[in-house]
């Protein structure tokens, strides 16, 4: 467990209040509000800390790295005409368990494809 410092008892505090993915700049922005001394290096570290501990879970998105407190997944749809990124929520993942032995805990997927608009003005793709 990580020795708990004031700032990282605030860190800890601001990462509960996230109800979906944030990154460590979002955390440093609510945290800062309550002592301005946080730095950005040190959210990062803490960030890092309750990762290796298995406390919060890290995916890529957009190539940043973002972060849950949940157990939980990370999915987006790219178009590879537009760029645009759409997040996904999965309801169901069942497949998942048919090709994996043991226990998923969270996992990401990417998809890349043409989204709906661009098909619409590209109907030949």
């Amino acid at each position: 467990m990580v020795r708990m410092t004031v700032q990282k008892k605030i860190l800890y505090e601001e990462i509960k209040h996230f109800t979906s993915f944030f990154n460590a700049s979002e955390l440093h922005t609510q945290a800062i509000k309550n002592d301005k001394k946080i730095g950005l290096a040190t959210t990062y570290r803490f960030l890092n800390t309750l990762e290796k501990e298995g406390e919060i879970h890290s995916f890529s998105c957009n190539d940043k790295k973002i972060y849950s407190n949940k157990k939980t997944n990370h999915a987006h749809f790219t178009c590879e005409k537009c760029g645009k990124l759409k997040h996904l929520t999965l309801k169901n993942v069942d497949f998942l368990s048919e090709v994996m032995e043991g226990e998923i805990c969270h996992f990401q997927i990417e998809l890349n494809g043409i989204c709906a608009s661009c098909k619409v003005q590209s109907p030949k793709i």
